[in-house]
């Protein structure tokens, strides 16, 4: 089941504007209920499940096939990528509980409320076979309610409930799967580094098969009168050196058998289970042809377990990216209590609470600055390089650095509840959020293994009389095929290139909500803008003061403050700022007057002044078309008549006022019933970086870019010229902006919306992929759009482009290299091209350790070609 666009889920999630009636339906509860309020449809009630152990078709499979079992069963729709079960049901023939046991009957638990949970790192868990090997393992466990592994970070949180289960259950289920357990909320313990791979305990077990294969192959080819015969098995001879091989089989192969039985248990079709044929297979055919193949069942262990040891250390590097934003936050707080400071866990901090933070030291929780001032680091969760100055009042975010300044920093937020630890979440949820190739790739899986499966049969059976090979050298053949079956080399490929790109994004300032929404903002053609708080600062300020009739600048601003100081339009808020800014003295206000659709009126000093639009000074009688300039700079020199003596006369109604309004800029006229005093143009001043963003854009192939936006044609003319959109489009109200990004749908193959997150909610949600500013610290914009721009800085907008672009790139890589490897190995063994070592080490190790590294590239991609601005220090 799939979107047109985007889910729907997805677009209920974006911020709706007030009295706005979303239309989406309400979300169900993860325990399985329907969710509340939802019509059931004509055919059935329906039912959902979070399953988070469900992560490959696989296991979807297995679970579909369970629920399919019951009766009334009307459509089950598994979605792997985000672990939920959406069952359609006839409620006088089955109920939500009689699926959920189907679906634990089935070997996966169900994410419920109200339990216990446990996080525990699992480093040898890296691939999606191991995850459905510990989930298995666990969840044949009474009383676990939930497995959620990640094998892109190697965690696994179960959650249980503790009056059937300890801990120490859960543990041993997970190392009697085969794996081992560092108990851990996320990141590796102090001293777990890639290192310690190759000395674990599968490790050393690796490295005695070895040695015991080394030592069989001495005495089979070079020391051939030391192989004596030690005995004869069912009338086969066996050799001092196929005893080394069976001992090193023993070794290496143990976890590969323990893992084949539980694939065996769970009818999965994997690496586990195919490697464990093709060993057990290969000692049958010893026994059953006479013909000792020990050999090949020792190489088969020993190279598949480097294969696996290899994996896991691919793994390891893919996960460092991540595991350095979770490292970001401080696990302690320094806190004040009854006048004295005491060190905390950061768990044990509450809102309210008064955290102290010195020069150096990483702020622990979100908060608000109440004594002190300092420059902050704000690059793990902006982006930005620049340190941000925080004095009272100001908010400061957990993980981010306080560089030399004494802080007192007002808790505002719980530590699982800051904006780090959402956006640490929210890259890990991204992971499930599957691409399209993804998605193409697990169905191919699906397909091709059980392929390649029979392919192995028909060689192995039909080898003796087509090419006329021996039953033993048919059964390798065989057995090669079967290692070359299991498709995880190019079933990882692409998520690691999804979690490389993400994290990378997510440490220069950029939240990607999900993998899909990376491979569609490569992928998009044209990008909207939002023009206020977008293309511009979204803040109105003065940009031009035209002093008239023998008055100075700062007149003109001390005579416009005192009109506009009882003022609560955004134009008068600025020219008040502007003249504070200015240190300009204030005048006494009486009478003040505000007249509707024209401007103000008050006396200022006892005598009567005004402020507004050119028509209000009309009425009052003026000749705008000849006004007496002070200088004859700026306006004044471009815009001068020679109709005065003095060459120094404006026209304000022809000239002057046109051409600021042409530049998008609103003129105010300040004076008194007699004499003009001059004019203040006020705007919303574009960014300094739109101008280049845009440009960059259109150079990384952009096709077509378009500002929409509610203002004025006049206005929007002006900032689409300065900023050099392809299009602009003014005067629209909120439907007619997703009007607007409907016919670019059409247009185009995909579209970016890009705006404040609140208010361009609807025109993000139609949009193929919607892209928030400024995100950081506001809730609203952090949960909506599928992609966060941290900080306030529009120049991320291409770094996310090509960033996005290069991921499909290694993606569309990783993929088909995996596949074509993988089709010319299976292709050259029945004609004795590919032995047995090299399907293990080139067709799942070597590709395994070859996308993952290319995956890695995309953490070199930074924004404007600096470097990475999200870790600090070594």
């Amino acid at each position: 089941m799939t979107s047109p666009n985007r889910d729907t889920q997805d677009a209920c999630d974006v911020s709706h504007p007030d009295d706005a009636d979303c239309g989406c339906p309400p979300e169900p509860d993860a325990g399985g209920e329907p969710a509340s309020g939802s019509d059931s449809p004509a055919d059935g009630s329906v039912t959902q499940f979070s399953v988070p152990d469900m992560d490959c078709p696989s296991c979807a499979g297995k679970v579909e096939n369970s629920v399919s079992k019951l009766e009334g069963i009307v459509e089950i729709d598994p979605q792997e990528t985000t672990g939920t079960l959406t069952v359609t049901y006839d409620p006088s023939v089955t109920s939500p509980d009689a699926v959920a046991d189907r679906i634990e009957k089935a070997g996966y638990s169900i994410d419920r409320d109200e339990q216990s949970t446990l996080s525990l790192t699992v480093p040898g868990m890296d691939c999606p076979s191991c995850a459905g090997k510990v989930e298995n393992a666990v969840g044949a466990l009474d009383g676990v309610t939930s497995i959620e592994p990640q094998p892109t970070t190697g965690t696994v949180t179960v959650a249980y409930d503790d009056g059937h289960l300890t801990e120490a259950d859960v543990v041993g289920a997970i190392e009697s799967a085969g794996y081992e357990v560092t108990e851990s909320t996320g990141a590796p313990t102090e001293g777990e580094s890639s290192d310690s791979i190759w000395t674990s305990a599968r490790a050393l077990k690796t490295w005695a098969s070895g040695g015991f294969l080394s030592l069989g192959l001495l005495l089979e080819f070079l020391l051939h009168s030391q192989n004596a015969q030690v005995t004869t098995v069912l009338g086969s001879e066996l050799f001092v050196a196929d005893v080394l091989f069976l001992v090193a089989i023993a070794t290496g192969g143990q976890e590969i058998l323990r893992n084949g039985y539980y694939s065996a248990r769970n009818r999965s079709l994997d690496i586990d289970f195919l490697m464990s044929v093709a060993i057990l297979g290969a000692l049958v055919a010893s026994v059953a042809f006479g013909e000792a193949l020990y050999f090949e069942a020792a190489t088969l262990a020993f190279l598949f377990s480097i294969a696996e040891l290899l994996e896991r250390y691919s793994m390891d590097r893919a996960r460092n990216s991540l595991e350095e934003l979770m490292d970001l936050s401080p696990d302690e707080a320094t806190v004040k209590r009854d006048g004295d400071e005491e060190t905390v866990p950061v768990d044990a901090v509450g809102v309210g609470d008064i955290v102290v933070v010195r020069p150096g030291e990483k702020i622990p929780m979100d908060g608000v600055v109440v004594d002190g001032q300092s420059a902050v680091n704000q690059a793990p969760i902006t982006g930005e390089s620049v340190p941000v100055d925080k004095t009272d009042g100001d908010g400061v975010y957990a993980g981010t650095i306080n560089e030399g300044g004494y802080l007192e920093v007002e808790v505002t937020s719980e530590a699982g509840d800051n904006t780090l630890s959402r956006i640490v979440e929210m890259v890990e949820d991204a992971q499930s959020n599957k691409t399209e190739r993804e998605q193409f790739v697990e169905r191919f899986a699906g397909y091709y293994t059980p392929v390649v499966v029979a392919f192995a049969v028909l060689v192995t059976l039909g080898s003796p009389s087509v090419l006329g090979a021996s039953w033993s050298t048919a059964v390798v053949y065989g057995l090669t095929l079967l290692v070359l079956a299991c498709p995880c080399a190019f079933v990882i490929s692409t998520p690691v290139s999804v979690v490389s790109g993400i994290t990378s994004a997510a440490k220069n300032g950029v939240l990607i909500k999900g993998g899909n929404h990376l491979e569609a903002m490569g992928a998009v053609e044209a990008v909207a803008f939002d023009k206020t708080g977008t293309l511009t600062r979204g803040e109105l300020t003065v940009t031009d003061v035209v002093p008239l009739n023998g008055n100075t600048e700062s007149e003109v601003l001390r005579c416009a403050r005192g009109l506009e100081a009882r003022s609560e339009h955004p134009i008068g808020e600025a020219i008040v700022e502007q003249a504070t800014t200015a240190g300009v003295a204030e005048r006494e206000v009486d009478d003040f007057e505000s007249i509707t659709g024209k401007g103000v009126r008050a006396d200022l000093d006892g005598r009567p002044h005004y402020a507004g639009k050119p028509g209000l000074f009309e009425d009052l009688g003026f000749d705008l078309s000849h006004v007496h300039a002070t200088t004859d700079g700026g306006v004044v020199t471009q815009t001068a008549e020679a109709i005065c003596d003095h060459n120094n006369c404006l026209d304000l109604l022809h000239d002057t006022v046109p051409a600021l309004q042409s530049e998008g800029k609103t003129v105010v006229l300040v004076g008194t019933e007699d004499e003009l005093e001059g004019v203040i143009a006020v705007a919303d001043e574009v960014r300094p970086d739109a101008e280049r963003t845009v440009a960059r854009l259109q150079e990384l192939g952009v096709e077509h870019t378009i500002m929409l936006t509610g203002d004025n044609e006049r206005t929007a003319r002006a900032i689409a010229e300065q900023v050099g959109v392809d299009e602009f489009r003014a005067g629209l109200l909120p439907d007619e902006k997703v009007a607007a990004i409907e016919e670019l749908n059409d247009e185009y193959d995909g579209v970016a919306m890009v705006g404040d997150g609140v208010n361009d909610a609807p025109a993000l949600a139609t949009a193929t992929v919607g892209v928030a500013m400024g995100a950081a610290g506001t809730d609203t914009a952090l949960e909506t759009a599928d992609i966060a721009l941290m900080s306030d800085d529009l120049s991320k907008l291409p770094y996310l482009y090509e960033l996005a672009n290069d991921a499909n790139g290694v993606i569309r890589q990783n993929i088909w290299a995996s596949l074509a490897v993988k089709a010319a190995l299976a292709v050259g063994v029945p004609f004795s091209l590919v032995p047995i070592w090299l399907a293990v080490l080139a067709g799942d190790a070597g590709m395994t350790t070859a996308v993952t590294a290319n995956a890695m590239r995309l953490s070199r991609i930074r924004p404007d070609g600096g470097e990475p601005v999200g870790t600090t220090g070594d």
